[in-house]
């Protein structure tokens, strides 16, 4: 797949993106069915990487990428693609720093009034999923680090 200029846009989130911006689907295969469920979840990007997470309570997407790491993204907002992918997790300062941004998302207005009550980093960072994503995709990975790092 040749990944395009408006792909490389959509995945330029950041902390100014929009909530469509950074909402995308993924694609996962079930832990134990191995039947692909797809979920719709907020795509992070920080310091040039992309990532996943979610509130501090246990979720089926990661148990089931802690299974099955590889899945499919699916970019909906201006552009369409699937694009293939590898869950990969974080270590522990990569963790302290995206959970860090994603809190700080919190203190934009459209973002505070879904959440009401700001969130705990101490709960976010002990028990919140966090993986990386990394595209199979080398001109998407060459483009990225070309262009946003």
């Amino acid at each position: 797949m040749a990944v395009d200029d408006a792909v490389i846009r959509a995945l330029a989130v950041g902390p100014d993106s929009s909530r469509d911006e950074r909402t995308i689907e993924i694609t996962t295969l079930g832990r134990r069915s191995g039947i692909p469920r797809r979920n719709e979840i907020w795509l992070h990007r920080v310091d040039g990487r992309w990532y996943l997470t979610g509130m501090p309570v246990p979720r089926s997407w990661y148990a089931n990428l802690r299974a099955n790491p590889r899945f499919m993204v699916h970019l909906k907002y201006r552009v369409t693609a699937d694009l293939p992918a590898t869950a990969v997790p974080v270590d522990e300062q990569t963790r302290r720093r995206v959970i860090s941004a994603v809190l700080d998302l919190q203190n934009r207005a459209d973002v505070a009034a879904r959440v009401g009550q700001r969130q705990s980093f101490d709960v976010w960072f002990a028990r919140s999923p966090l993986v990386e994503i990394v595209f199979d995709d080398e001109q998407l990975r060459a483009a990225s680090s070309a262009r946003f790092e």
